[in-house]
């Protein structure tokens, strides 16, 4: 209970208007419920160290961080936040310095008007390794934060040991026309001042949609992970701000169409999930990277944290581990 009035009251405490702060709790009391039957939110392990950390591309990047040994770094993506990546920053701490940030405009980073392109937000990214004091990393993605994850590395490509991307495409790499085709990503072109206002008090209607067309498991996301990042996104000018990583989309595709011209040589884990990408991931990441292994998490679909847990965990820190011993060597 004493957890739970602490997170009322850190949502809360932005200001918004009397019914959105209603819905919010609403969502968080809902979570409580959930927990009854067993459920919890999604979180990153107590002991890691909450800092907030100005980026000079004009961004508030909140990051937590803990552990100790290589530093990796974490890149959610939409739908969610940097919470989603427990189980995995569970497990890596134990050998690892593991560094969380919530992108731009989402969970408790700000929400500034401009910069959801991925080239602005990959600087986000580098203003956190280097103000924390490290440099070379492993970067590991998930969705939104691959397109995130590829800037990242194909600017700073001396700066990445080994990147991890799991189940979403990168604009304007192939088959990024054929997969804008494709009416299950309507959500990449919903955006704008209207679509804000139809969303606004009807969040998890949307997400739900977004949740359950992916998902290889009905019941994940379960309900106390869906309502959470819900009252995450319906905080004031959230919504307006996770579209913007969409409406960034067309500059996206431009900016990875000059940086394909250069390939990634670090080593690549490309990730899907059986019932969503597949071995479509590793398909996307041999356009740009010229070291690239494939996974397949056998029945998962999109949300490979909360449908398989386990076997990612297992799948990624194998391949951390990997390059760990190279460096032993």
């Amino acid at each position: 209970m004493r957890a739970l009035i602490c997170e009322t009251m850190r949502y809360l405490s932005t200001e918004g208007s009397l019914v959105r702060n209603i819905l919010v709790l609403s969502a968080i009391l809902s979570s409580a419920a959930a927990a009854a039957f067993g459920q919890s939110p999604p979180s990153l392990p107590t002991t890691f160290r909450a800092t907030t950390i100005h980026s000079p591309e004009g961004a508030e990047i909140f990051v937590r961080s803990g552990g100790k040994g290589p530093v990796v770094v974490l890149v959610h993506g939409y739908a969610e936040n940097s919470d989603s990546w427990g189980p995995l920053a569970a497990d890596l701490m134990k050998d690892h310095t593991v560094v969380v940030p919530d992108l731009r405009g989402i969970g408790r980073s700000s929400k500034p008007e401009t910069g959801y392109d991925k080239k602005t937000q990959a600087k986000d990214i580098r203003a956190v390794v280097t103000t924390l004091g490290y440099d070379r990393t492993s970067v590991v993605a998930h969705d939104i934060g691959n397109m995130v994850a590829y800037a990242y590395a194909a600017m700073y490509p001396d700066k990445v040991e080994r990147l991890v991307v799991m189940d979403a495409p990168i604009p304007g790499i192939d088959p990024w026309s054929e997969i804008l085709q494709s009416p299950g990503v309507w959500h990449f072109n919903f955006h704008g001042p209207d679509a804000e206002r139809l969303v606004a008090g009807r969040e998890r209607i949307y997400f739900d949609r977004i949740w359950n067309d992916f998902t290889g498991d009905p019941g994940k996301p379960d309900e106390a992970t869906r309502n959470f990042f819900t009252a995450t996104y319906a905080q004031p000018g959230g919504m307006r701000a996770g579209f913007a990583q969409f409406t960034a989309f067309s500059q996206d595709a431009k900016d990875n169409k000059i940086f394909e011209q250069t390939k990634l040589i670090m080593p690549v884990l490309a990730v899907g999930g059986e019932k969503s990408f597949g071995s479509l991931q590793a398909v996307i990441m041999r356009h740009v990277a010229t070291n690239v292994q494939e996974a397949v998490v056998k029945g998962s679909g999109h949300w490979l944290m909360e449908e398989r847990p386990a076997e990612t965990v297992a799948l990624i820190r194998s391949f951390l581990e990997a390059g760990s011993q190279k460096s032993a060597q």
